[in-house]
Formats: C-alpha cells, structure tokens, sequence
C-alpha cells in the first residue's frame, strides 16, 4: 500500500459515513480502488439525493462534480480533487452560444426542446431547465431523445454530434429530418425534428473504421463494442456499442475463451483486461486517455482529504441550481 493510499484509508476510517468518495470508470485503479461508489454518469447521479454524507468527492471531470452539486441536498458539500480536470467536449458548447441558437431556433414559432448531454457545464444544465428540456447519458440517451420529441416541435441535441446521429440511428429517425448546425454561420432550416450541435468527444472521435477493418482482417473471431460517442461510421461496423456499463456488462456476458476489442478510453479497458484476465480476452481498439480524467490522482485525492477543512467546495449560483435540477430531475423521472 502507497502512503497515499494508507492516508485515504485512515480519513475514510475517521469520517466513516459522513463521507462518500465517487469515481467515473475512466479513474486510474489507484482512485477507483479508493472509491465508494463506482458509475457511468447515470449511475453516479442517480445515487447522489440519497446519499447521506456530508462530504461528497467526486472523482472525474469538473462538469460531473458541478452535476452532484446541483442534485446535492442542502448542507452537504461537494468537492473535487483537481478542480483543473475539464471536458473539451464541454468546452464545445458555451451556455450563451446555446441560447442564442435556442432563442433563433424558437423565433420562428416552432418549440424547440433543448437536450444536453451531462458533458455540459452548469450554466448549460440552467439553459435546457429553463427552456422546458432536460439532459441526457450515453445509458439514456435514446429515451431521453423520445422524451424530448414529445415535448415540442423538435429538439436541439448538444454538444456531442456523434452520440445525436448514433442516437437517431438506432431510434430509426431518417437523416432527412436531421441537420447539423453551423455555429459560424447565419440560417437553418424550420423542417427539421432534430437539430445536432457539431461537438466531438476528442478521445473517441479518433476512433476509425479502418482501425475496427484491420481486427477484422487479423483477428475475424474479435467482438468489438464501441461508445456511441464514436463516430457513426464506426459504430455501424462495429459489433455492438454501448455506454461505459453497457461495455463492462457486454465483457461480463461473453462467453469464457471470447476476446473482445473495446472502442473507449484505456483506463476502463485496462481494468476489464486484468479483471477477465485468464478468461477472456480484452483489448483496445485504440490506444486514447482521457487527459482530464487523468488528472485526478491518488496522490490529490489524498491531498484533498488531508485539507478538506480548507477545500473549496464546487458551488452553482441559486438561480443555476434551481432550473438546472429541474433538467436533472426530468432525466431521473424519466428513466426511473
């Protein structure tokens, strides 16, 4: 056991349940082997209104840690230990970028729903609350995508472009009723049932066919299971895709001897190897990290414990949490 480890395990011991530790798959072992509660995002926001602790870390990116602070109970705190671990993905999509489009969208008399993903900011989650939408996971994104037809005239998907065609695809939406915004540029059409924001997930969308073809060629026994937040293209070739559970139970089924290639980011992949390790084979399609999940380590979780008096929790305005939780809650309704 690392110093680092013997420090977390002594300030678990001393806070017992009034502290939880939450970690995302793509946490490196050491942080996810300190974890009391382990998800995708689906799975880490719907255990959050029924935690008890005072203390809540979250270990993953930014956008994750403002998530639980808005379904958080008053009075407990949430914090993070690097409150630098960002999403390019949500960086993709500014919340003023996003109601100036909303606001064009319905100057036309047509209710455009607004859905993000939860790789969206705080002020984001605000936008879509206030404007009768809601959000969705890669888990959900399908049922939250119905659900928001049926609120309006249309829906504006955001920021992951890939995870909205992925999406349309399998819901059987013909690409004639899609169109992809041009942020740069003035017009859209008034016809359309889903608008696509032109955000990209950098770690997946690096992700190739010809990467998935070249398996094919040397391996033909392979499964591959890709995220939907791999391009189309990719995903139409692949064997199945599925949000980061949905992977670790499709390994989990497979039949012992089985080797499977994962279209995902490593940490989680790396983990399913040694877990099936002897059993079943698990590989990487392509060799891509998270650079802002990595920038949680044990050595900061420990730091964060040792200082938690002086952390600076993750906070949302009043106005941000009221209407982004009425978007949270929508999704947690829905998908119950």
């Amino acid at each position: 056991m690392t110093d680092q480890a013997a420090l977390i395990k002594d300030m678990k011991e001393r806070m017992g349940s009034d502290l939880c530790i939450m970690a995302h798959h793509y946490q490196n072992d050491a942080v996810v082997a300190q974890a009391d509660i382990v998800g995708d995002s689906l799975e880490l926001a719907r255990q959050i209104p029924e935690l008890q602790a005072g203390t809540i870390v979250m270990c993953g990116v930014y956008f994750m840690a403002e998530s639980a602070a808005i379904l958080a109970r008053q009075g407990q705190r949430v914090v993070i230990p690097d409150r630098e671990a960002g999403c390019l993905l949500s960086n993709m999509a500014p919340a003023a970028m996003v109601e100036s489009m909303l606001e064009k969208l319905n100057s036309r008399g047509r209710h455009i729903v607004p859905l993000a993903y939860v790789n969206t900011s705080a002020a984001v989650k605000e936008v879509c609350g206030r404007y009768g939408g809601s959000v969705c996971t890669s888990a959900n994104a399908m049922t939250m995508l119905k659900w928001a037809m049926d609120q309006g005239d249309g829906v504006l998907f955001l920021p992951d472009k890939n995870l909205a065609r992925n999406t349309a695809n399998k819901m059987g939406l013909p690409a004639s009723t899609w169109e992809m915004l041009r942020l740069r540029r003035d017009g859209f059409s008034d016809q359309a049932d889903l608008y696509i924001w032109p955000g990209v997930c950098v770690v997946h969308q690096l992700m190739k066919p010809k990467h998935l073809e070249l398996i094919r060629e040397q391996e033909p026994g392979a499964r591959i299971i890709v995220h939907p937040e791999c391009p189309p293209e990719l995903v139409d070739l692949a064997d199945a895709s599925g949000s980061t559970s949905q992977i670790i139970r499709y390994v989990q089924e497979a039949e012992p001897g089985a080797t499977i290639y994962i279209g995902t980011e490593c940490h989680l992949v790396d983990r399913l190897r040694k877990r099936y390790q002897g059993s079943k084979t698990v590989k990487p399609l392509l060799l891509s990290w998270c650079s802002n999940m990595a920038r949680i380590t044990e050595a900061k979780l420990a730091s964060l414990l040792q200082n938690l008096d002086t952390a600076e929790p993750v906070q949302v305005s009043d106005e941000e949490q009221q209407e982004a939780l009425k978007a949270l809650e929508r999704m947690l309704a829905a998908c119950a």
